[in-house]
């Protein structure tokens, strides 16, 4: 028998309770009642305040900074609610955690985005939503059902509005991201150009050269996430030197770390976009060169679409 479209259920954890709320109040439904707290030592307590036997849940939870305390308050409470007899667990993480470790690019060191997900299926979760993973194939290292969503519309959206396209040529910032800034590019109808960079240890990047022409045009970087800043503003440089009119980046993560905040606001750059996944820092908030774009009404129709059983990939086409 098919299960009613409104017989699901919301639950958020701690990570970003504002996202989670624009979700429910598109969907109008409201968020579940739940209590996360912590004894004196740190461990994490999760008690579902309600009934939810035989119901579908969408938990909701990015796994951002803190991570590892993310990560737990997310495997907690799937596993709270699992032992309370639901339907389906389905983890909506709008930022993938731990997503840049999927493969070994060294000796003996971990694949730790495969270990969250063997965690995750562990946990009970029966389903994931995930948006603009750092490499697609870490839907590979799950045995469950995943949708990869894609923060593009909202972007472009955004671009379309605030942004001359005769003027504008989208840039990767490198090698790995050149397929996304494609992707941009077509969908704009703009001119494409990437930077050759190279990264001779983590969180620490150097870019080199640029491919293509941004002489007199305005860019856009386009990337999965801003972490330190670091290829960003070196991306910057590369390109007012190659002659470019300005230089903005557009992101779906803003993790934000370190001397980010700093470096964004001592660049050139006219503008950083990113969504709403991770939620900012005070710092960050007050930045005035960063602008934030929201995910929940995107979110909340792939639920919907889950739910009422109907494609979500046609919200992509």
């Amino acid at each position: 028998m098919d299960r009613a479209a409104d017989d699901y259920k919301i639950f958020t954890c701690t990570s970003n309770v504002l996202l989670s709320k624009a979700i429910s109040d598109h969907l109008g439904t409201p968020l579940s009642h739940a209590e996360v707290r912590r004894f004196s030592d740190g461990e994490i307590f999760v008690e579902i305040q309600e009934n939810v036997r035989g119901t579908d849940v969408f938990l909701i939870q990015p796994t951002c900074r803190p991570v590892n305390d993310s990560i737990m308050e997310l495997l907690i409470m799937t596993d709270a609610l699992k032992r309370s007899s639901t339907s389906s667990i389905t983890a909506v993480i709008p930022y993938y955690g731990y997503g840049r470790q999927d493969r070994k690019v060294q000796s003996r060191v971990p694949i730790t985005a495969k270990l969250v997900a063997d965690l995750l299926e562990a946990a009970g979760v029966t389903r994931v939503i995930s948006m603009d993973l750092h490499a697609g194939q870490i839907q590979g290292f799950f045995n469950i059902p995943f949708d990869h969503l894609y923060a593009k519309p909202v972007i472009i959206n955004y671009i379309r509005q605030n942004y001359s396209l005769e003027k504008l040529v989208v840039v990767s910032p490198d090698a790995g991201g050149v397929e996304r800034a494609r992707a941009y590019a077509k969908r704009l109808e703009v001119g494409l150009a990437i930077i050759d960079k190279r990264r001779p240890r983590p969180n620490e990047a150097q870019a080199m050269s640029l491919i293509g022409d941004v002489k007199g045009k305005d860019t856009m970087i386009v990337d999965d996430m801003i972490d330190t800043a670091g290829t960003l503003v070196q991306a910057d440089r590369v390109l007012l030197e190659s002659g470019a009119a300005s230089v903005s980046a557009a992101c779906t993560h803003g993790v934000f770390s370190g001397a980010a905040g700093e470096r964004i606001r001592d660049s050139h750059l006219k503008e950083v976009i990113c969504t709403d996944t991770i939620p900012l820092s005070a710092e960050m908030a007050r930045n005035p060169k960063v602008k934030v774009l929201s995910v929940a009404s995107l979110l909340a129709e792939t639920i919907s679409r889950i739910q009422t059983r109907q494609s979500v990939s046609s919200l992509f086409d």
